[in-house]
């Protein structure tokens, strides 16, 4: 099993970026894999369901948030636990994406999904109802400005031919692609076209739900060879102690990465003690 350290851009790791890097130097020196970032442009004020947290939550933009960890180590994968892809116009994603992989060195792990906030994607002018198509035809444009030259798509809503941008990302296909979301075409994408598959905040039940619907996938569509083994990450239900007989559940059902949030997200050095704690722990 490995590890990841969710929130890498929230509560005192957004309003001290210092603390974030120490946090992030710990789980590098600790044995840990990875951290990641949640992202969200505004919340509903007040806070209203299903919103994931109340509107005064401190959450930095993930790229910049994550920029600034990678700077400041060099085997720590960081990554974005994900990124909503209807926010964001593609070709400039595109270039920050490629950015940040580059300052990593190959380290970013590109995790996207579509969305589900219908406040923020009205606040932020985005249509919600088509949001699953725009999400497919973006990571399409997306690939296409890194992989061709000159780069050139025509789709429904992205248009743009005889361009280039670089650099590109350290890795010809870009960097690794977790879809996140749990009905059965995210699953058949994470299948057919990433790396693997993210799943947030979820017990060991909901967990074992995806994974069935991820097999079944699997079965039904064939999976290229150059993507290797599915890899499946989640965010355990908050509510668990992350101690022998959870992880034990959680690998039981073939999850290959844990990416918990700390218990105390307000005090950096109680997220090191629990970084190094879960290090001692399960990763000597």
């Amino acid at each position: 099993m490995r590890f990841g350290l969710f929130g890498i851009n929230m509560d005192v790791l957004a309003t001290d970026p210092g603390a974030a890097v120490a946090v992030a130097v710990a789980a590098e020196e600790a044995g840990w894999d990875s951290v990641w970032t949640g992202e969200h442009y505004v919340l509903p004020d007040p806070w209203v369901q299903p919103s994931p947290a109340p509107p005064d939550l401190p959450m930095l933009d993930p790229f910049v948030a994550l920029t600034n960890v990678a700077a400041h180590t060099s085997r720590l994968r960081v990554g974005t636990g994900v990124t909503v892809l209807p926010y964001h116009q593609p070709l400039v994603l595109a270039k920050q994406v490629a950015s940040l992989d580059r300052v990593a060195g190959g380290r970013f792990e590109f995790g996207v999904g579509v969305g589900y906030l219908a406040q923020e994607f009205a606040a932020l002018g985005v249509p919600m109802a088509d949001r699953a198509a725009r999400s497919t035809e973006y990571l399409d444009a997306i690939r296409a400005i890194w992989t061709q030259a000159p780069a050139a798509h025509d789709g429904r809503y992205v248009r743009f031919s005889g361009v280039a941008a670089e650099p590109r990302p350290v890795h010809p296909a870009g960097p690794p692609v977790h879809f996140g979301g749990g009905v059965p075409r995210t699953f058949r994408r994470a299948v057919t076209q990433g790396r693997g598959w993210f799943g947030f905040a979820l017990d060991p039940a909901a967990t074992e739900r995806a994974v069935a619907g991820l097999r079944l996938a699997e079965r039904e569509h064939p999976r290229p060879a150059e993507l290797g083994p599915l890899e499946i990450t989640v965010t355990p239900d908050p509510r668990l102690p992350i101690d022998d007989d959870t992880v034990a559940a959680y690998a039981r059902l073939g999850v290959t990465r844990l990416v918990p949030l700390p218990p105390d997200r307000l005090d950096p050095d109680r997220i090191i003690a629990f970084v190094r704690a879960v290090a001692t722990r399960h990763l000597d």
